[in-house]
């Protein structure tokens, strides 16, 4: 087996210092050889409420300095089996959202021109949906694990129909996913109307709101998901916000009551095995977490969404 990037050890170089790459890996900007590549999205043109998470990606990466290579919990040693490198942010248009999501679309495309498999940071949620658009001309319709507070099934917001609260919306009618393999999961809140919540249900998607998790381990659940989904190729789709404020407030549209940071361990790492095409984590907005708090468990849940790839193996 040739050599796989690693992680700089804290042990060779001090953690504040070094590259500010997911994890100090090395960067890349030639994506042959890559198993997977991990690059930043600085965009928030999309939000509705508070913005900053175009820093997301930055700080993301910055906390990133503080995991090292082998999960103690599950025994994945990514690095051992995948090369991984950090192929940096994509140059949207800061101002222009149709036009970022253009650029979006189309750097994809020449990203799954390779084999690499794209884990991309956030950003706000609206960059899912050319994201999308990008892995289904690859790989076909999928399946998608969607964490998050809410539907973002809006129809429009302000009269544009391509926005965080409405990505998942224009993906369902576009046939991008899979509606009976949609899993929303952590949703709560107030609403405007009903359907707000019940009109994504009666589409086939599978929604679990998060009182009806509280006080549970996720770990059944995602195991029931796994199984559900079987072999179809899957995206996973992971909003910072799906988390109570009390584990991360750095975001742009909290909501309290919702899970916790061991959840979303047990959800993610019940996912090993699933045919997982790509991912993201989207709206840090360190702004409001000064404590870097946010963006550190939005680097593990990175991580452990790393660790569940295919391939990776176990000591």
């Amino acid at each position: 087996m040739s050599a796989k990037n690693q992680p700089i050890s804290g042990n060779d170089l001090a953690r504040f210092s070094g590259p500010n790459t997911f994890m100090r890996l090395p960067s890349a900007n030639d994506l042959k050889g890559l198993d997977v590549a991990v690059l930043g999205v600085p965009m928030d043109i999309g939000t509705s409420w508070r913005s900053g998470c175009r820093f997301g990606p930055k700080e993301v990466r910055s906390q990133s300095a503080m995991i090292r290579p082998y999960n103690l919990a599950t025994g994945a040693a990514p690095f051992d089996s995948l090369q991984v490198a950090d192929i940096g942010d994509l140059a949207i248009n800061t101002f222009s959202l149709s036009d970022s999501l253009r650029i979006i679309s189309e750097s994809y495309d020449a990203i799954l021109n390779y084999d690499a498999l794209p884990l991309a940071i956030g950003g706000d949620h609206s960059m899912t949906l050319p994201i999308l658009r990008a892995i289904v001309r690859r790989h076909g319709p999928v399946a998608l694990v969607h964490v998050d507070a809410h539907a973002d099934v809006n129809d429009d917001m302000f009269g544009e129909r391509e926005t965080h609260g409405t990505f998942l919306r224009r993906a369902y009618e576009e046939g991008l996913v899979k509606a009976e393999k949609t899993y929303q999961i952590g949703l709560r809140g107030s609403g405007y109307l009903a359907q707000d919540f019940t009109e994504a249900a009666q589409w086939g998607f599978q929604q679990f709101p998060a009182h009806e998790l509280w006080h549970r381990s996720l770990s059944e659940l995602g195991a029931e998901i796994r199984r559900d989904i079987g072999d179809l190729p899957v995206y996973v789709t992971f909003d910072i916000d799906s988390l109570d404020p009390a584990f991360a407030p750095g975001t742009g549209t909290p909501e309290i009551g919702g899970l916790t940071s061991p959840q979303a361990l047990e959800l993610v790492r019940s996912l090993k095995g699933a045919n997982i095409v790509g991912g993201d984590l989207v709206e840090v907005s360190p702004p409001y977490d000064t404590t870097g708090n946010t963006a550190l468990t939005g680097a593990n849940i990175l991580y452990e969404l790393l660790c569940v790839l295919p391939g990776v193996v176990y000591r």
